[in-house]
């Protein structure tokens, strides 16, 4: 870049960030150390003047942008500690706050596409005995807030503001029907009466809601939910890991796309699907 191109993009930027954090050349001038008539040499338009890296890198912390910005090396004026911050955070994922937190999110991702892969069945589909089973072993909390937390969900996306899809292990299922795994001890009414919500709501609003079920033996994914272009999230236990830097949203897509081509059960044939694990004799 020409040295002339460069002084003038120095100088707009250095007199945009004064002029958002309202910082005169007295205060800079200050707060940088050096003669206020350096500053103003700075912002003076007929002649390029750059300067040296020390005053740069001390005007930039100043301000709170970055050097690369002012001197044109990047379009985005943020410190490259803000960037990473900004397009990755981590959020608590204990029902008191997270409830509220995934609720914001589904109503940031307004008239976008959910895409959703749970832990275990999807909590916009369980049953309040589901969450009342779940909780009898939490000490300290009640499934109330839970299960309010699931009917605001359900009631988003049945209001058609987003269409949903769930990637799930055909796993899950079976092992919910056959009272294995993470469902031992539930007891067969609760079981059998939580797939037929499953089955019952597959049906009433497909397409709006999409279960696609998945073999793990072939592919594998960890508890993910991507709204829209806006966010993806990654569930780690008791913390969610959120994204907003574009191309880790564009992979995380891809990789629920993958789950879908993939899928062993598609959408339109998932309560047909429940209803023969609903059929089988148990024991």
């Amino acid at each position: 870049m020409d040295k002339r191109v460069r002084a003038a993009i120095f100088r707009d930027r250095l007199a945009e960030a004064m002029d958002l954090h309202k910082v005169s050349r007295s205060k800079l001038a200050r707060d940088i150390a050096v003669d206020r008539s350096t500053i103003g040499q700075l912002l003076k338009d007929d002649t390029p003047r750059l300067p040296n890296a020390q005053l740069a890198a001390d005007a930039a912390e100043a301000l709170g942008v970055s050097t690369d910005w002012l001197l044109g090396l990047t379009n985005r004026p943020e410190r490259p500690g803000d960037i990473v911050a900004a397009a990755m955070a981590v959020s608590p994922a204990e029902r008191s706050s997270a409830d509220a937190q995934l609720l914001g999110w589904h109503q940031e991702a307004a008239g976008y596409k959910i895409r959703h892969v749970p832990a275990t069945l999807p909590d916009i589909l369980k049953s309040e005995r589901m969450f009342d089973w779940e909780y009898a072993s939490v000490r300290g909390q009640n499934p109330d807030q839970a299960i309010e937390a699931m009917r605001q969900q359900l009631a988003w996306l049945k209001s058609g503001v987003s269409d949903y899809e769930i990637a799930l292990p055909v796993h899950e299922l079976r092992a919910c029907a056959s009272g294995t795994a993470y469902y031992e001890g539930l007891p067969a009414d609760i079981r059998l009466e939580q797939l037929q919500l499953i089955a019952d709501l597959c049906r009433e609003l497909y397409p709006r809601l999409r279960l696609f079920l998945f073999d793990a033996h072939i592919v594998f994914s960890a508890p993910t939910t991507v709204f829209g272009p806006k966010l993806a999230v990654i569930y780690i236990g008791q913390f969610y890991l959120a994204f907003r830097e574009a191309a880790r949203i564009s992979a995380m897509i891809d990789h629920f796309d993958g789950l879908v081509r993939a899928a062993t059960v598609d959408a339109r044939d998932a309560a047909t699907y429940i209803d023969a694990l609903l059929a089988k004799p148990r024991g």
